[in-house]
């Protein structure tokens, strides 16, 4: 286990522990800091301190920090579009289907096994050598993701999705007639009857606003819109879409699949799947400050039920 030891300057004199490490290390946040002081992985002057205690002049601060661990999970060479990647972070455009995180079910052919094979620079999340996943999308919905390959960018990343500094904007097919510039602000939790869905009407819940950006009315039936999340709840478009009267398509869960439709409309049964794709991500990288944004075209078996579709007359 490297350790870096550092002498206290006067000018650091009675700053708390935590901010002066901060400021000497350079490459880990302050709770990346405070959790190696909990750990027992800094000594100050041959003691074992806390977080928030101050430092004297002259005092010697010796960091140990560990290597990462292997990941518990295992490679595993599964295809992922890779739309852009640096040291610091990777963006993906994941296929439906695909599970984001090992679970219980979902031991393998998730998008942490695929990304431990084909990215080969992790630094490590946690002490651990696997992507930082800071926000996810439901196993059906295909889009973008941005990953963290350490605890500084994840760390930046998560602080900007908290503070709703992160623009997400999705596609979606709905039944009926949307108009844009809607707003839906209704809290989200668990629904207490049926476990795996997520209700608008729950009696413990948390925040949640989306917003209907754009709307382009494809029959009386049907309108493929374009939905901006402020907040990023469990199934949260769907769940609000529902609850406005009108469900993604091919939603089995929220009440998106229609037995019986007129023939101008089947192309929809061909559908596996909620229609419903992470078409753009915007956000700020996490170690340079420049302004990134990211595009991602329809998967083919959605183009596919709008061309089958037909056109408005």
């Amino acid at each position: 286990m490297p350790t870096r030891t550092f002498i206290v300057p006067s000018d650091a004199e009675g700053a708390r522990l935590d901010v002066f490490l901060v400021s000497v290390v350079g490459d880990r946040s302050r709770s990346q800091i405070q959790r190696l002081i909990k750990d027992g992985h800094v000594r100050v002057s041959g003691g074992a301190p806390n977080s928030n205690q101050s430092v004297r002049t002259g005092q010697g601060v010796a960091v140990a920090v560990p290597e990462p661990i292997e990941a518990r999970a295992r490679p595993e060479a599964l295809p992922l579009p890779i739309v852009y990647q640096d040291h610091d972070l990777i963006v993906v455009d994941k296929p439906a289907g695909m599970v984001v995180h090992p679970a219980a079910g979902h031991a393998s052919g998730t998008l942490v096994n695929a990304l431990l094979h084909h990215v080969g620079d992790l630094s490590g999340i946690g002490g651990e050598k696997r992507p930082g996943i800071v926000h996810r999308l439901d196993r059906g919905t295909s889009g973008l993701m941005v990953v963290a390959k350490h605890d500084a960018a994840h760390d930046e990343l998560s602080r900007q999705f908290r503070d709703r500094e992160v623009e997400k904007e999705y596609i979606a097919l709905v039944w009926g007639t949307v108009q844009a510039g809607r707003r839906i602000d209704a809290p989200i939790g668990r629904d207490p009857v049926q476990r795996k869905k997520m209700s608008a009407r729950a009696r413990r819940s948390r925040s949640a606003v989306t917003r209907i950006v754009r709307a382009e009315p494809l029959s009386p039936a049907l309108t493929l819109v374009h939905v901006a999340i402020h907040t990023g709840r469990t199934h949260q478009i769907r769940v609000h879409l529902s609850a406005i009267g009108h469900p993604v398509v091919g939603d089995a869960l929220y009440g998106g699949v229609r037995r019986r439709m007129p023939g101008d409309l089947r192309a929809v049964a061909h559908l596996e799947r909620p229609f419903l794709h992470a078409a753009r991500l915007a956000f700020v990288h996490p170690t340079d400050g420049r302004r990134m944004e990211f595009e991602s075209p329809l998967p083919a078996d959605l183009q596919r039920v709008l061309d089958e579709l037909t056109p408005v007359s």
